[in-house]
């Protein structure tokens, strides 16, 4: 079969892409681009490069910024977030797809909506809504946790599980706003202060949205929505965006956390695990405590029985017995001893009477004279003449006085 001499010219893949390639970098207008999306598949590896997606709601550019740029990069990047890329269009020949090179990366809106924002931040912070002394504290163990935020969004859906894995005691009540667009401001003042005319208010409110872009987030950069923030009576924390998404309304609220979740755990310092650990230990507490009270008690009891059985009148009369017996046998030795005494004296005095009388006297050889006529005792010679009458110790006998001696 004969070649059409019409065929069409044949490319390897190698030609076409080279000359894909040298048609994009030879057009000024791909060369210098700025495009605006959203980061995704964010992805740094050792190398120090970075490799992205832009995507916005219909198409999606693979990018990449090499080292050296990267290095000079300020703007956090982070999944989801909106920015405006700058670089060059070009063709990865290895990969058969066309991609952007990135020199320069700007958060979305950092122009006007920015420049706003730090308006707005500095005026409220003149008026003293931004204050610390104005912050009020996080209860530990909230009964009710209001929430504000979207009844379809993933922040509710985030915030619901931890709270239900937390804490699934706490009673929580929804107050629901749109987070994003005109209708959002008035919807979350008026969410705010429904939670707070509540006869039962809930003791914290969580006002929570998912990540975005500048423009996405403006509802919680509204001067209404910080000024119902501020004057809540309930101490409030936010969690809108991401780790560094900060708003307005994050400034004014009690206590900022970086995303819904970490709000709905910020809310619940004290986890049910821990409730149960103070339970237990509360438990263990008041056991000792009620057997050492129960131990006080018994001594109490066994100490009043004891004085009972000391004062009871059985052992007074049981113990006066006692003492009379006591009492009676030690007058009985006292009198025994008294006796002996008086005995011992009285014999004493019977031996001193019998040494002294005249019969013991007699009965050694002495007699008593003594004069017939007249009884008198014979003392002297001159006393004794005519009859006399001597006594011995046997008897006694009359004489007569012959002869007077002689007186010395």
């Amino acid at each position: 079969m004969q070649p059409s001499l019409f065929a069409s010219v044949q490319w390897t893949v190698s030609g076409l892409t080279k000359h894909i390639r040298d048609a994009l970098e030879s057009d000024a207008e791909l060369q210098d681009v700025w495009v605006q999306g959203e980061i995704s598949n964010l992805s740094r590896p050792s190398s120090g490069h970075i490799y992205f997606t832009l995507k916005d709601a219909s198409a999606a550019l693979r990018c990449v910024m090499w080292r050296t740029n990267a290095g000079r990069q300020v703007v956090a990047l982070e999944e989801g977030t909106a920015a405006v890329v700058h670089g060059k269009i070009g063709v990865y020949e290895a990969g058969g797809q066309y991609q952007l090179y990135a020199d320069q990366i700007r958060p979305a809106g950092e122009g006007a909506l920015y420049q706003e924002f730090l308006r707005l931040k500095a005026a409220l912070e003149a008026e003293g809504l931004f204050a610390a002394e104005r912050k009020r504290p996080i209860p530990e163990l909230p009964r009710r946790i209001g929430v504000v935020t979207s009844p379809t969004g993933a922040a509710l859906r985030d915030v619901l599980n931890t709270l239900g894995r937390r804490l699934p005691l706490a009673e929580v009540l929804l107050a629901t706003s749109a987070v994003q667009g005109e209708d959002a401001p008035p919807g979350l003042v008026d969410a705010i202060a429904a939670l707070n005319a509540l006869r039962r208010a809930p003791d914290v409110i969580l006002l929570v949205r998912g990540g975005g872009s500048i423009e996405d987030l403006w509802a919680f950069n509204d001067e209404r929505v910080v000024r119902a923030v501020a004057a809540s009576a309930i101490p409030i924390i936010s969690g809108v965006g991401h780790e560094t998404d900060f708003t307005l309304a994050d400034f004014a609220a009690d206590l900022r956390a970086p995303t819904p979740t970490a709000a709905a755990e910020l809310a619940t310092p004290i986890r049910v695990l821990d409730l149960q650990a103070n339970l237990e230990a509360a438990r263990t507490q008041m056991e000792t405590s009620a057997l050492a009270v129960l131990g006080d008690y018994r001594n109490a009891i066994l100490a009043a029985m004891q004085d009972l059985r000391f004062q009871s009148p059985i052992r007074r009369i049981q113990s006066g017995r006692q003492q009379v017996d006591d009492l009676a046998h030690r007058a009985a030795a006292g009198q025994v001893h008294a006796l002996a005494i008086v005995k011992s004296e009285l014999l004493g005095m019977d031996r001193r009477l019998v040494a002294l009388s005249p019969l013991e006297v007699l009965a050694r050889g002495y007699a008593i004279v003594t004069r017939q006529s007249d009884g008198k005792v014979v003392r002297k010679v001159a006393d004794a003449h005519d009859a006399i009458q001597v006594r011995v110790s046997d008897g006694e006998f009359g004489a007569r006085v012959l002869e007077q001696g002689k007186t010395k």
